[in-house]
């Protein structure tokens, strides 16, 4: 049954408002539904005022075959202020780890402190209410640190610096973002 063609009209007053709130959610809850397989989604969902661009598009479908496993690795080159590092070391370790609350990731940047930096605002997003009403993953009651924080299912993140000591971590998912800063990039 289409929702969208139903005849209302001669119903009661208060039957018609329940309905139409029942058919906003309804609404709600399928983009919710969506928002869990496919990264952009997703994206449109915790980031309201995000402006889609042809680039997104593409990185998106790349990040939904990184998820499923028809990809492996990749590597994503874009230049400067083209939401990569939004994309690629915020929002894509929350959404996989809402998909799978067990997966183990290691966030390294050219310095500690903007991988520790992604890791709060990936940790604060998780914490949301917007996050609650697409995945049910929760995180470790005393995992305070922006830069390494647990699921309650066992899964774990772990930001570092280049340099930064990972030894002897595994990890499902390893993101390095930037390991050069754009003055060493530039510097003969």
């Amino acid at each position: 049954m289409n929702l969208n063609t139903v005849d209302i009209s001669k119903l009661p007053a208060d039957i018609r408002k329940k309905f139409l709130q029942l058919q906003v959610l309804y609404a709600e809850k399928r983009i919710q539904n969506k928002a869990k397989d496919d990264f952009l989604s997703f994206v449109k969902c915790v980031w309201p005022e995000f402006i889609e661009g042809a680039h997104h598009r593409h990185i998106a479908k790349k990040f939904n075959d990184l998820a499923t496993g028809k990809l492996n690795r990749l590597i994503v080159n874009m230049p400067p202020r083209h939401t990569k590092s939004e994309f690629a070391s915020y929002l894509l370790p929350a959404w996989m780890v809402g998909r799978n609350p067990k997966l183990k990731i290691i966030q390294v940047t050219h310095t500690g402190e903007l991988a520790i930096r992604f890791g709060r605002k990936a940790k604060n997003l998780i914490d949301s209410e917007e996050y609650s009403k697409i995945f049910q993953t929760r995180l470790q009651e005393d995992s305070q640190a922006a830069g390494r924080w647990e699921t309650a299912q066992g899964g774990e993140y772990f930001a570092a610096g280049v340099g930064g000591a990972i030894t002897g971590r595994g990890a499902d998912l390893l993101i390095i973002d930037d390991p050069h800063s754009e003055q060493d990039a530039l510097s003969p």
